[in-house]
């Protein structure tokens, strides 16, 4: 049985973490099936935007027990196996096309926490809760730290890295970690609106803003100029510009 579930409608692709009694905790099943939906999806030409929420009372509450207690029983080598696929699921998402968006309601802890910070966009229930708290138990929110120090100052990575503390909607969005915080009453609709945005512009657009923005990582100032300036000249040649420029030039 599937540890999700996946639904399209209306161009956005909704993948559900499907384990509610567990509060949605990560395991090799789950995993698993995020990486096939994702890779799914990202074949299907006609959808915009890819939706990642929890069913239930959370998002994600990072691993369960019975994965932590493999981690207890594993050998380096398994481990480092384990480790490398939850590392595939975080590149996958900034490799798949379109936007992928987490919707965060309840608490996103440890891996959970991980896997919203690796989606593109982080919208949060007013009431949601964020962490993490690896370096409790003696652990480290390792992979995840790549995205986290892209997203904040090296001082607050550091500071969320190695204190473990929780924190609120309204902190992880002043942190940069959440993009939009909306209220517990209509997070729902509201999300459904906000997504509906990438429905209004250019699929092609989007997708070559997408890739430019992740391949400039690391690059030189000269050599991310120059990123640009190819991905500006791919964009010229699409319908989309063609039929946008059209549409702009018979409006003058």
């Amino acid at each position: 049985m599937s540890e999700i579930l996946t639904a399209a409608e209306n161009s956005i692709f909704t993948i559900t973490l499907n384990r509610p009694e567990k509060r949605n905790a990560l395991n090799d099943a789950l995993v698993g099936d995020l990486k096939t939906a994702l890779r799914e999806a990202d074949k299907d030409e006609n959808l915009r935007a890819i939706v990642i929420k929890g069913a239930g009372k959370d998002f994600c509450s990072g691993a369960d027990l019975s994965a932590l207690q493999k981690i207890a029983d594993s050998s380096v080598l398994e481990n480092l196996a384990d480790a490398e696929n939850l590392m595939e699921l975080f590149s996958l998402i900034r490799k798949v096309k379109i936007p992928v968006i987490a919707a965060v309601h309840g608490r996103a802890l440890a891996g959970g926490c991980g896997l919203a910070t690796a989606c593109d966009i982080v919208l949060a229930s007013a009431s949601a809760r964020f962490g993490y708290p690896e370096v409790k138990i003696g652990f480290v929110p390792a992979m995840v730290m790549a995205i986290l120090r892209r997203n904040v100052s090296e001082k607050r990575s550091f500071e969320l890295a190695t204190q473990g503390f929780e924190f609120d909607a309204a902190m992880a969005e002043k942190f940069g970690l959440v993009n939009r915080v909306f209220p517990d009453e209509t997070f729902e609709a509201d999300v459904n609106d906000y997504v509906s945005v990438y429905k209004k512009v250019s699929r092609s657009a989007v997708i070559l803003s997408k890739r430019l923005l992740y391949q400039m990582d690391g690059l030189t100032f000269e050599a991310a100029l120059q990123a640009g300036v190819d991905a500006n000249t791919i964009a010229r040649m699409t319908e989309d510009c063609q039929k946008g420029i059209a549409k702009f030039l018979n409006k003058t």
